[in-house]
């Protein structure tokens, strides 16, 4: 009997969208990427962070894949290992049948090394631990035939061209490219290969943007700004707040000075270790912290939800770096506010266009508090631990409702569970010296 190749059909690919997420309908953007699919020639998507890019080229990538075959058929690559941890997730969620495998710095290579004893369908990795998968044979790549280059802008602004031409090299196959960025690509190397790009640009109208966020100028009386930024932050709306500074040790001296002064804060930059990273991302998403101060590394491609205030305690290098900034906030049609700290030697660059000055009121009493604390499940998806476990045994054991817990990040050897803040004690108390699926797992309030 002739076997079919059963592709995986976009209705079925909708279904799942719907189910995991709750899209029920693709947006303009998707649409027209999902249409260019149709013709002949490489992709080119020019769209901002955080407008969908990723479910843009996943729904005509799964589209064209073979039923899995034993070979690698599509590969993804990002800059970062956040985003190529964001990219898997969505990948997994709706590939139905299809084996999807993550590969980056700061990850177990033994993990990775099993988990593609199993040949893939789809890998998705930055560059450098991909190639370095390749040249220790644990995986072939000579069969992929679609190629995602995510972010490929800030790839190439971080210098993995030369990565990126020692893969695709070994990539003689390729049928279809997709590149993706969030500015104009001004020019695509030769090893790319790139044919007949097609693209799709919905980069946001800078004037929309503009229109949807308040820039505001505070006065900063010392030079140093350590004052003016704890009261600045008395005084703004209590949601979600990112700090910017300019260089990784003032990002540590901004966090320890503010969490002495009892603000539920958070740190992120390259310097961390990678669990940090993760767990700082993570409590900042589930409400642990509502301050995080980070470089201009947490300015692009980090899955964060809305964000309220950004504020530039430095001048940001660049005219680039300062939208980027302003860009986690106002996403998707939000509204959002942008303070800038000046100070006396500041210069401030033509760009910055000001909507009007912030007075800080001194006698602002506002406390700042954290709705939720993290408690720290050492043992994740590898030690066979799913969210419902870990929901249930919380539920059933720490005197609290199933409702009342917050998020939960399940990772490959450790969990992230937001409980309110006010029990979190109490609850671990309750819980420490419990077994989990008859397993003794070392659980802790989180922190960075």
């Amino acid at each position: 009997m002739h076997h079919q190749l059963k592709y995986m059909k976009q209705k079925d690919i909708l279904a799942n969208l719907k189910e995991r997420f709750g899209i029920t309908e693709l947006n303009e953007m998707q649409k027209d990427v999902l249409s260019a699919s149709n013709q002949d020639g490489d992709i080119i998507l020019l769209s901002p962070t955080g407008s969908g890019k990723t479910i843009a080229f996943l729904v005509p990538l799964l589209k064209a894949l073979k039923e899995p075959n034993g070979n690698l058929q599509a590969v993804i690559i990002a800059p970062s290992r956040e985003l190529v941890m964001q990219i898997g997730k969505v990948a997994r969620d709706i590939a139905s049948g299809h084996k999807v495998t993550c590969c980056y710095g700061g990850h177990n290579v033994l993990d990775e090394k099993q988990s593609l004893s199993v040949t893939p369908s789809i890998i998705v990795s930055t560059p450098g631990r991909l190639l370095d998968h390749i040249k220790r044979e644990h995986i072939n790549v000579h069969s992929t035939r679609l190629l995602v280059l995510d972010e490929f802008d800030k790839a190439l602004e971080l210098g993995f061209q030369d990565e990126m031409r020692r893969i695709l090299r070994r990539m003689p196959n390729i049928s279809r490219r997709y590149l993706t960025s969030a500015t104009d690509i001004a020019e695509i190397p030769d090893f790319v290969r790139i044919f007949k790009p097609q693209t799709v640009d919905f980069r946001e109208n800078k004037e929309d943007l503009d229109q949807r966020t308040t820039v505001l100028r505070v006065n900063s009386d010392d030079k140093d700004k350590l004052q003016a930024l704890l009261k600045l932050l008395t005084n703004v709306p209590n949601g979600r707040t990112i700090v910017f500074a300019n260089y990784r040790d003032a990002v540590e001296r901004i966090y320890y000075f503010l969490k002495d002064n009892d603000v539920p804060v958070g740190v992120y930059h390259g310097g961390l270790e990678q669990i940090d990273r993760e767990k700082a991302i993570s409590m900042f998403n589930n409400g642990s912290y509502t301050v995080m101060i980070t470089t201009d590394l947490g300015a692009r491609g980090l899955d964060i939800a809305e964000v309220m205030n950004i504020i530039h305690y430095h001048i940001p290098i660049t005219e680039e770096t300062y939208t980027h900034r302003n860009g986690r906030t106002a996403r998707v049609k939000a509204t959002g506010n942008v303070y800038v700290l000046v100070n006396s030697s500041d210069k401030l660059p033509d760009y910055m266009k000001f909507d009007g000055k912030f007075e800080i009121k001194a006698d602002a009493t506002m406390q700042l508090t954290a709705p939720f604390a993290t408690l720290f499940f050492q043992a994740g998806k590898k030690e066979k631990i799913s969210r419902g476990d870990i929901l249930g045994f919380i539920s059933n054991n720490g005197g609290i409702e199933g409702k009342e817990i917050g998020a939960i990040d399940l990772r490959d050897h450790y969990a992230l569970v937001a409980v309110p803040a006010d029990k979190a004690e109490d609850i671990l108390a309750r819980i420490v010296k419990l077994k989990i699926k008859n397993k003794r797992v070392r659980i802790s309030l989180a922190i960075i």
